[in-house]
């Protein structure tokens, strides 16, 4: 990797730094493929648990850098967060503007910096927002709200991001990091990796699918799970009055049920 992307793995949490301070870590072609490629390690590396996302101060991120050409740089990081394996947090440390918040709403959790600028305002610079914005952000926060954002491209501090449903906490700046790494290092040593895995995917899909299929995928999941590697670990470790020790693999483990739609048998899962 190189120095706009500073990658630090430790205690089963991987930290993905966005390094351009001087530009306020803006985004480019090369930062965006050497994020990809960090989220691509991150989903098949089982020493892995989670992963933050973050930007060295005094910025997250401040969109695309506006030596780009229109268009040579957006916000489909590939694979995106939601895509990978292993629950993604972004430790939004300031400023988080166009491309540089659609990269926070395409994680899974958001710690948000209370006086730090946020917006979609590509509107506002004659373009739309992209990098699955009109997909994420009415997840988030309702198509009414989703419309406000995104049809005045106007700003909006930490506390209003909080408000809406943006963000799971606002905080000081200073507090934004450690406090994404304390929720990473819960998940990475304390929740079974392949139970977490499957929430998380199954978190992002099931908007799509009826209560009825949902209901019937989680069962099938949880019967999965218990002939996993980890599937009696938990029960036992209460019962012998300790910490869990799990050895489940994400990368081995990973049932066949990618191509789930309504209806649809689920292949692996049987």
């Amino acid at each position: 990797m190189s120095s706009e992307l500073q990658v630090d793995v430790s205690g089963g949490v991987a930290v993905l730094t966005l390094n351009r301070p001087a530009q306020q870590n803006a985004l480019t072609p090369a930062m965006a493929s050497e994020l990809g490629a960090a989220l691509r390690r991150c989903d098949t590396d089982d020493a892995i648990g989670a992963v933050v996302i973050t930007g060295t101060p005094p910025a997250f991120c401040a969109g695309a850098d506006l030596s780009m050409k229109v268009g040579e740089v957006n916000g489909l990081i590939d694979p995106a967060p939601f895509k990978i394996r292993k629950p993604v947090i972004a430790a939004v440390n300031g400023h988080a503007v166009g491309i540089g918040l659609e990269i926070a709403l395409q994680c899974d959790l958001r710690y948000v910096a209370r006086d730090a600028v946020y917006a979609l305002n590509q509107v506002r610079r004659g373009a739309l927002a992209d990098g699955y914005a009109h997909w994420t952000l009415p997840r988030l926060i309702g198509s009414a709200n989703a419309a406000d954002l995104l049809l005045t491209g106007r700003t909006f501090d930490g506390d209003e991001a909080k408000s809406l449903g943006i963000a799971n906490a606002c905080l000081y700046a200073s507090e934004v990091l450690p406090t994404a790494l304390e929720v990473a290092h819960d998940i990475a040593q304390g929740s079974a990796p392949l139970p977490v895995a499957l929430s998380k995917r199954l978190l992002w899909e099931a908007p799509t699918m009826s209560p009825e299929t949902v209901g019937r995928l989680e069962t099938e999941l949880n019967d999965y799970v218990a002939k996993s590697s980890d599937g009696g670990e938990g029960v036992a470790a209460l019962k012998d009055r300790r910490s869990p020790k799990w050895s489940g693999s994400v990368s081995t483990e990973w049932p066949a049920w990618d191509a789930v739609t309504e209806g649809e048998r689920r292949p692996g899962l049987d």
